[in-house]
């Protein structure tokens, strides 16, 4: 039993990497910008509203909005701004990430729950 538990762990592993690195490449080909983390909240609300098997979740949501999505990146933005005393930049990407990160998810997950009834 224990032996079938690591084979389907490293089935999962796979479908998390594999959704990772077009995630990634995408992210690094946009840059540190608010489009990759609006992409990625409107696909992952969707993702939540709609019925699908562990391993797609896995593969879309864990693997590649979670690799297209970084909190670390936006946040890194953020410092830069306020480093170079442009504290208002910082204020609004903060904001407007927040802000239209929430519509993101709201329209993403909209769109899943009429597309699954």
């Amino acid at each position: 039993m224990t032996q079938s538990i690591n084979i389907y762990k490293r089935i999962d592993f796979l479908f998390v990497a594999l959704g990772a690195v077009p995630g990634a490449i995408i992210r690094w080909q946009l840059g540190n910008h608010i489009v990759p983390n609006l992409v990625g909240a409107a696909v992952f609300g969707f993702l939540a509203s709609i019925s699908l098997k562990q391993r797609p979740q896995l593969l879309i949501g864990a693997g590649f909005c979670g690799s297209l999505t970084t909190f670390s990146g936006w946040l890194l933005s953020c410092i830069k701004l306020i480093e170079i005393g442009d504290y208002f930049s910082a204020f609004k990407l903060l904001f407007l990430t927040m802000i239209f990160g929430l519509i993101a998810v709201y329209l993403g997950f909209s769109l899943g729950k009429k597309l699954n009834h």
